[in-house]
């Protein structure tokens, strides 16, 4: 057994045909079906039911494409790791549906014109799913926000820390954060992530009677709802960047409130320097709140 089989039957299970994986690696058809034949023939089992036409995976052929995913990625982490060669292979990245998640596609798009032969893989999940991917190896890195509980094998890197603002309909006059959280109905962002704790926290603190009109549990519903005229509400400094409406925001919180993003990685990961640029361009994408490696080392 060794990679290019592995290769293949990846290309084969992703292209759903014989035909089509060997032209995504390069091979005849025919070197492709050897390739196959060859690998069964080492592990004992048919990996693919060929009365069907296209031939279909068994049931021991998905178990092989998983373990094939792990050990492709394995072999190909070990080997930029130690040779200092081009960054190929696939990185697989995991993020929580946060509103920055529009981040990740910029600072992507910068690393890979930097690597063109890197291919990136991205999974979205919940903060919990996702570390335990990436301690299972399943995930090179994930973008979570600041949590409570990280595992000892685990460690989070912060690339932005943003404020909060509390945004009102086109035209609202301005005044304070209470007088304003107080005059308007709110539209209360309802959801189990650490954001939405972070903001209720706050107005438990503000102690303010407020008129709830609506509850939401994504972030750009929210906005779209306070531009049209719904009510009041509270977002990170990204959702206003991230969406066409004009509104009116001044800062959240007293002293004004900010949230963390960051990357999550195993100790000692061999892809430290990969994971280390995605998080410069993370930083870079995200401006004046962006965090580089560097000043989090310099902090005391």
């Amino acid at each position: 057994m060794d990679t290019r089989q592995l290769k293949t039957l990846l290309a084969i299970a992703e292209t759903g045909s014989f035909a089509r994986a060997a032209q995504q690696v390069a091979l005849t058809p025919s070197a492709v079906s050897q390739q196959i034949q060859a690998l069964e023939s080492e592990i004992g089992v048919s990996l693919f039911n060929r009365q069907s036409r296209p031939p279909t995976l068994t049931s021991a052929g998905q178990q092989m494409v998983r373990a094939a995913a792990d050990l492709v990625r394995a072999a190909e982490n070990a080997i930029d790791a130690v040779s200092g060669r081009r960054i190929i292979g696939t990185f697989s990245i995991g993020s929580v549906r946060t509103s920055a998640i529009g981040l990740l596609p910029q600072a992507i798009s910068r690393l890979v014109a930097n690597h063109p032969g890197l291919r990136i893989k991205l999974h979205v999940g919940s903060s919990d799913s996702l570390m335990q991917d990436v301690s299972a190896g399943r995930l090179d890195t994930a973008m979570i926000a600041e949590h409570s509980v990280i595992a000892r094998e685990l460690r989070w890197s912060p690339f932005i820390r943003e404020p909060l603002f509390l945004i009102a309909p086109p035209g609202t006059p301005v005044s304070d954060l209470r007088t304003m959280l107080v005059s308007h109905p709110y539209v209360r962002f309802r959801s189990a992530v650490p954001l939405a704790r972070l903001i209720e926290a706050e107005l438990g603190r503000l102690n303010l009677p407020l008129v709830d009109i609506a509850e939401m549990d994504a972030i750009s519903s929210i906005t779209a709802c306070v531009a049209h005229g719904l009510g009041v509400s509270v977002v990170p400094r990204v959702a206003l960047l991230d969406t066409r409406e004009a509104v009116v925001a001044i800062p959240f919180g007293e002293p004004v409130i900010h949230r963390s993003i960051g990357l999550i990685q195993i100790q000692n990961s061999p892809r430290a320097s990969l994971i280390a640029k995605l998080h410069g361009k993370l930083a870079e994408v995200s401006g004046e709140y962006g965090i580089a490696r560097d000043a989090q080392a310099a902090a005391p």
